[in-house]
């Protein structure tokens, strides 16, 4: 038997709308047992608390994150991720916990006769073989990018998830820091999300998102940018930014927030702050064009909030 094969009959797999899982089962990827998740009113649905802080169950459909008007008014970053998240039609089925614990995307991955790290086998073929679309921060062993709009999206509001066994996971616990090759996530087996809670919106917030894509419509993006800030007195007050497509997990552009915190908000902060998006970027031979497309997101989003 396979690596690949081996686990394809591991341990059963949980389906919620079942938007990744079902492409997973006909290539051949999964052939386990599957255990469907029933909502509970801890699991589907935006709660909010006292101090106008959300709590989204892990169940919700992207759509009704997307449509939510009172989510959009308080986090808007995580509304426009969610409305920029692939089709209207998977949007329509797709979860929140789905998305954070989706698969790979790489091609390498996704084919059962190919024992990839993820799958078992002891290299990433991506690495010497075809990784147009792979990352151009390399932090470990394996080099397809993390799939997750919405990781990259809550990454920046800081928000904390909540799972059947443990609670008060930022981003980073349940996705790691990159350097483990063969996982997706830090779940463990039969371990399930249940749901995310943001903190308290900062008063006179603002945020946007924007991705670079290779066509149109209903593409994965190469690149992806959420930027959130406090602006006041014509000052970055407070700032954050991330970005997706670029590592193994969603990043937080360190050195971008530094370059903007406390300075004036106008093209030549945003001109900087570009400048250093790619600070720790080690590009594989065929995505150093990522770089680019980073640079020029963080600068066009950046100069838009800071109108």
């Amino acid at each position: 038997m396979s690596a690949a094969t081996a686990l394809a009959m591991s341990a059963p797999e949980f389906r919620a709308a079942g938007t990744d899982l079902s492409e997973r089962r006909r290539s051949g990827l999964s052939c386990g047992a599957v255990l469907d998740l029933t909502a509970s009113p801890d699991t589907i649905g935006i709660a909010w608390g006292a101090d106008g802080a959300a709590r989204i169950g892990a169940l919700t459909a992207i759509a009704a994150i997307a449509s939510d008007t009172r989510l959009a008014q308080a986090y808007p970053g995580i509304a426009a991720s969610a409305q920029g998240l692939a089709t209207p039609q998977i949007r329509h089925m797709a979860t929140l916990g789905g998305n954070l614990a989706q698969r790979s995307r790489c091609w390498y991955f996704r084919n059962p006769q190919i024992a990839c790290l993820k799958k078992g086998g002891s290299d990433c073929p991506a690495r010497s073989g075809n990784h147009l679309y792979h990352v151009a921060f390399d932090l470990g062993p394996c080099v397809a990018p993390h799939p997750s709009t919405m990781a990259m999206a809550l990454l920046a509001y800081d928000a904390k998830v909540t799972t059947d066994r443990r609670s008060g996971l930022s981003i980073t616990d349940l996705l790691g820091d990159g350097s483990n090759g063969t996982v997706d996530n830090l779940l463990a087996a039969g371990e399930r999300i249940e749901r995310i809670e943001l903190p308290a919106p900062l008063t006179g917030e603002r945020a946007l998102y924007k991705r670079a894509i290779s066509r149109s419509y209903a593409e994965w993006p190469l690149v992806e940018v959420c930027v959130r800030a406090v602006i006041a007195g014509g000052v970055f007050q407070e700032v954050h930014l991330t970005a997706g497509g670029i590592a193994p997990v969603p990043l937080r552009l360190t050195a971008s927030k530094a370059a903007l915190q406390g300075k004036p908000a106008n093209a030549a902060s945003a001109a900087q702050a570009a400048e250093l998006a790619i600070s720790g970027a080690k590009p594989l031979p065929m995505t150093g064009y990522k770089l680019e497309l980073l640079t020029g997101l963080v600068r066009d989003v950046v100069e838009r909030i800071a109108v």
